[in-house]
């Protein structure tokens, strides 16, 4: 029965909702369950044609963030999703960088203001089910933070989702990716070489620190069945993704990689036991 289910992802820019919950929206939307994404940022920040960066000569954010509007209304259609908000909040761009400070930018919004909207969507949309990112947003992008800040503060202050979820995902699958793409003779990014010696004691601690957010993953979806519609939607968003990772793959490696999205339980109401294989336990 999915009469009245509603899932609602909570996303910092277009893309984010392909690559992270992708998987979900498609099954989910296929059961008959209302599915809503809320994208926080217009992505201004992102790369220009021929991937040009923010700050270099012919990048311009305007021109980018209606790029990035077709780009994910035509990823929402293609996830199914019933219906898709956008905040319009200025992209606040990589943590090194200077943009996140200046006024406009997401990162800058006061807590209440966005919180306040996104708890309306709440009363909109009555989403049984809300999934964003951790506390670090994944990976500390800063729109990523401030989109889990405004999620849990919306959820504190009008308690419609019964639930809640972190998106995440197990390092041995990211070991798998890299795996694949060797296989397939891809080009790995080198990670820049450190400036200083490494810190033992500061490695040890990511670790220790990567090990205990993958220990909180409560909940695993079997996606396999939409895994071309991920992938399709990834490609929507092509002036960001064309040259990355998600692309690159045959499709028989596309459905070993993303057969399952995985996510960390972080509210709940129903008492449905953990682990779980369906982001509506205990709903339904």
């Amino acid at each position: 029965m999915t009469n009245g289910l509603t899932l609602m992802a909570v996303h910092a820019h277009p893309d984010d909702e392909a690559s992270s919950t992708g998987g979900v929206l498609a099954k989910y939307a296929a059961e008959g369950v209302t599915t809503v994404v809320v994208t926080c940022t217009n992505g201004e920040y992102g790369d220009g044609p021929g991937g040009i960066k923010p700050g270099e000569d012919g990048h311009d954010p305007a021109a980018v963030a209606e790029t990035r509007r077709v780009e994910l209304d035509r990823a929402a259609e293609l996830l199914g999703v019933t219906h898709l908000e956008r905040l319009g909040y200025h992209d606040s761009g990589m943590r090194e960088w200077p943009y996140k400070d200046e006024g406009h930018a997401f990162w800058s919004v006061p807590l209440d203001e966005a919180a306040s909207r996104l708890a309306d969507l709440f009363d909109r949309y009555r989403p049984q089910v809300v999934v964003t990112y951790d506390e670090n947003g994944g990976y500390g992008h800063p729109d990523h933070i401030q989109a889990h800040r405004i999620t849990m503060a919306a959820i504190e202050r009008n308690p419609v989702p019964a639930k809640a979820y972190f998106t995440a995902r197990r390092r041995r699958d990211l070991a798998k990716i890299r795996e694949i793409l060797q296989a397939q003779g891809v080009e790995l990014p080198t990670p820049p070489a450190p400036t200083t010696p490494p810190d033992p004691e500061r490695e040890a601690e990511r670790e220790a620190e990567l090990e205990r957010r993958e220990a909180r993953i409560t909940t695993e979806i079997d996606v396999r069945d939409v895994v071309d519609r991920k992938r399709a939607a990834l490609a929507a968003h092509g002036s960001q993704l064309d040259n990355t990772w998600f692309l690159r793959f045959p499709p028989e490696a596309m459905s070993l990689v993303f057969a399952t999205e995985t996510f960390i339980r972080a509210h709940d109401t129903t008492g449905a036991p953990t682990p779980e294989d369906d982001l509506f336990a205990g709903l339904r």
